[in-house]
């Protein structure tokens, strides 16, 4: 694929300079000193490295209008160390990198090999899709519905990059087999792959779990200890509920996508790796955003590639085919007679609602192959999981919250009732409600509720 590259950039030195650098890394490179001189080349160009500050139109501008003109142009932004802000309002624009001056040449063109990758991955997409015809399973990954023809696409496609992977999805679509199907067909299959559950992990624990420690670090750590990352060099890391992950966390990650560099709890010493990053969330991070619970500029580094999963019952097209494939995972394992559903039994499944989505689904063909009877499963035997449901009714038109309540109560009402439930555990409390562990933290802020895990840790891994 042809690197062609237009810098627009008002510094005669500096752009010379990247010019240079560029050219000699195999990219065709023509440069600008503003807006209006770049315009006969925009055509042209395959890549676009602008200025942000410029005479006349000021990038940001700049990035918008090419955004909407050419979308699949990808736009590199430079900008003056420290503004941060800026950068990520130009990524929000449509950008889809940026870096900061001063820079370091090789990093730049780091930062443009990775927008080519990622511009190739999207221009094949539609390809792919039509080449898979008949593929409808990848790696036990059952899907002929056209969402999920679409994920499996973007998975071959970005599996051979090093592109970092956002996956989203409700819990038990199946955001973990994705994953390890992309690290799979990757080239990186022979080297670890680690998954980190950002909710399992205790918040005083989890820089020394992710980045290690050395001996004497704290109390008790007799001997030095590698973190996850260390442990995957070379291959993947997995990072499942990114949502979960505290500010004070959310820095280094951001470092170790950026530089791919961190340091160890206790020592000054810098180590650098070699990891292909996939984190995974079951919650609209834009709304932590909007919480001020997740950096924006984090949320950038990680949606380079998204993965939208769909739910069950939006691609009911496939459940015959997922029921038939756990049946034949399922029976001769649980010594069950089935062999095969009724049509009634296949009917029961397609029209239920699946709130535990994949998951849920094998675990009552699970169910209903073991308490079965004769080789066809019957519509009687399939054993759902009949949990009341979330919509409440009355006679007449239900209301929308208890009598004499207003919504803020309501809210804290819910609030106080999962954390008595949780029986004070804010993270399982958090699972209740449907939150991230730091938006429920922020919530009970705004309710003026003391947060006693915000208090400093004890002194131990």
């Amino acid at each position: 694929m042809s690197k062609r590259v237009l810098v627009i950039e008002d510094e005669e030195r500096l752009r010379r300079v990247v010019q240079l650098h560029l050219a000699s890394g195999g990219f065709e490179v023509e440069t600008a000193g503003s807006v209006e001189a770049a315009l006969p080349r925009f055509e042209w160009a395959g890549l676009v490295l602008t200025d942000l500050r410029l005479p006349g139109e000021d990038g940001l501008a700049l990035v918008a209008r090419l955004h909407s003109a050419r979308p699949g142009l990808p736009v590199v932004v430079m900008t003056a160390f420290g503004s941060v802000e800026t950068a990520v309002a130009a990524m929000k624009a449509g950008a889809v990198d940026f870096v900061q001056k001063p820079f370091s040449l090789d990093h730049l063109q780091t930062v443009l090999d990775k927008a080519f990758e990622v511009k190739a991955l999207r221009e094949e997409n539609q390809r792919l899709r039509e080449e898979l015809g008949g593929r409808y399973q990848i790696d036990n990954i059952i899907g002929r519905s056209a969402a999920m023809q679409e994920v499996f696409a973007t998975v071959l496609r970005a599996a051979p990059s090093r592109a970092t992977v956002l996956l989203a999805g409700e819990s038990g679509v199946g955001k973990d087999m994705i994953a390890r199907a992309i690290h799979q067909h990757s080239l990186r299959r022979d080297k670890p792959f680690v998954k980190i559950n950002c909710t399992a992990i205790p918040e005083n624990l989890m820089e020394s779990e992710l980045f290690g420690y050395e001996k004497g670090a704290f109390t008790g750590a007799a001997t030095a200890k590698p973190g996850k990352f260390e442990q995957a060099d070379g291959g993947t890391v997995f990072l499942d509920e990114i949502g979960d992950v505290p500010p004070s966390i959310q820095v280094k990650l951001l470092r170790v996508l950026q530089e791919r560099e961190f340091e160890r709890l206790g020592s000054n010493r810098t180590r650098h790796i070699d990891v292909r990053v996939i984190a995974a969330t079951n919650v609209d991070l834009r709304a932590a955003l909007e919480q001020g619970t997740f950096r924006q500029d984090l949320y950038y580094r990680l949606n380079v590639l998204p993965i939208n999963i769909p739910p069950l019952r939006d691609r009911r097209e496939d459940i015959p085919y997922l029921a038939e494939f756990f049946v034949g995972k399922h029976a001769s394992e649980l010594d069950s007679p089935v062999r095969s559903l009724a049509a009634g039994a296949m009917h029961k499944l397609v029209a239920y609602h699946w709130p535990g989505n994949v998951r849920e689904l094998e675990n009552v063909m699970e169910r209903s192959l073991v308490l079965a009877s004769g080789p066809v499963l019957e519509e009687a035997e399939v054993r759902l999981d009949m949990a009341p449901s979330r919509r409440t009714a009355s006679s007449g038109e239900p209301g929308f919250l208890p009598p004499g309540m207003t919504l803020e109560e309501y809210e804290r009402a819910l609030i106080r009732e999962a954390l008595r439930r949780a029986g004070g555990n804010k993270s399982q409390a958090a699972r209740l409600l449907g939150l991230t562990r730091n938006a429920l933290r922020y919530r009970l802020t705004q309710m003026g509720e003391a947060d006693p895990e915000s208090a400093p840790p004890e002194e131990t891994p």
